[in-house]
């Protein structure tokens, strides 16, 4: 029997009838080209090279191959004679608030066209995570509205799966609420009174809804430590729409986003945490260090053996697959075609 880290992955065998739903249709549409032409078997026979039966093989092929990867990515545990067990281990819990607000799209440099204020966050939130150990990670999202992306995990393979999906669109109230991101998160924790918590809040400062500093006052009443990783340069520059457009007021002037230092530091001095900018090449390390200082306590982790994991068997049976589907030609085989298996 089998278990999955990711079910929720599995929704996307729903591609499968899809991708043949429309293979389908295209073998519908050749054969109606072919019509126009002329009657079929007449010309099939001017076609002697041309396979009747070489591309179902290959679409079977590629679906079963995109179903394994599904598989893959669901990651199937075996559930035999080895269980999943419990540990404790030393660590504490870590809720990170992510702005994923428009002004998160500018530019990260002092170059409109560089790397994303949110991309680099990403990046460095991935590089975070590969650094908490045996701590446990929650993540929040914001603009307007802030929601609930990931809840406490000690998974970090999964958690690390959902940054490459988050985006603006996820949020549909823009705006940013620094604020109701850090109440989120306050409730987010487990209720266990002797782990040691801390929110970190990734953003580019331009708090328009709500009170930060006091939310931030209010976290830290309850015990929590508040750091701050200010994204942005301080020059500010235009937030991208696509297209090579750019945001503009209701005047028609470029909106430029620049990011609030002091409004980041105030928060991060309310909660007693630290402000750190992005743009500082040691940011990461600092801010872990920040974290590492938090006092460690037991935590509950489940641990699969190495064993469990099943997916790199799907994952080879899945490249097989593909690499047959490369050398399968959609061409009748050559030494095959004077063959006739059903002459007496």
């Amino acid at each position: 029997m089998f278990s999955f880290a990711n079910p929720e992955a599995l929704y996307l065998l729903l591609i499968i009838p899809a991708l043949l739903g429309l293979y389908l249709l295209a073998r519908l549409a050749r054969r109606n080209k072919i019509k126009r032409y002329g009657n079929p078997d007449i010309l099939k026979e001017q076609m002697p090279d041309v396979s009747d039966y070489k591309p179902w093989i290959k679409i079977s092929l590629q679906l079963l191959a995109v179903m394994l990867i599904v598989i893959v990515i669901a990651r199937p545990r075996a559930l035999g004679n080895s269980k999943a067990e419990t540990v404790n281990v030393q660590g504490i819990e870590v809720m990170v608030a992510l702005d994923v607000s428009n002004s998160m799209l500018a530019s990260s440099t002092d170059d409109p066209e560089g790397v994303s204020r949110l991309q680099k966050s990403k990046l460095i939130l991935e590089k975070l995570i590969d650094k908490l150990g045996n701590d446990k990670v929650g993540l929040i999202v914001f603009a307007g509205d802030a929601y609930t992306q990931i809840p406490i995990t000690a998974d970090f393979v999964s958690a690390k799966m959902f940054l490459g999906n988050i985006n603006p669109s996820m949020v549909p109230t823009q705006g940013t609420a620094i604020g109701a991101a850090i109440k989120m998160a306050s409730n987010s924790f487990t209720a266990d009174d002797k782990l040691q918590k801390a929110i970190i809040v990734i953003t580019d400062g331009e708090n328009h809804e709500d009170d930060a500093v006091g939310a931030a006052k209010e976290a830290h009443d309850k015990g929590i430590q508040i750091n701050v990783l200010g994204v942005g340069d301080s020059k500010g520059g235009p937030i991208p729409l696509g297209n090579g457009k750019y945001m503009k007021d209701d005047s028609g002037n470029m909106v430029i986003s620049r990011p609030d230092e002091k409004m980041a530091k105030e928060i991060a001095d309310a909660g007693k945490g630290i402000y750190v900018s992005a743009n500082n090449n040691d940011a990461l390390n600092v801010l872990d260090a920040r974290l590492k200082e938090l006092s460690k306590s037991n935590i509950q982790k489940t641990v699969f053996s190495p064993n469990d994991e099943q997916f790199p068997v799907f994952a080879w049976i899945a490249l097989f697959l593909l690499v047959v589907d490369i050398f399968v030609l959609d061409r009748k085989i050559s030494w095959l075609k004077n063959i006739n298996f059903f002459s007496k």
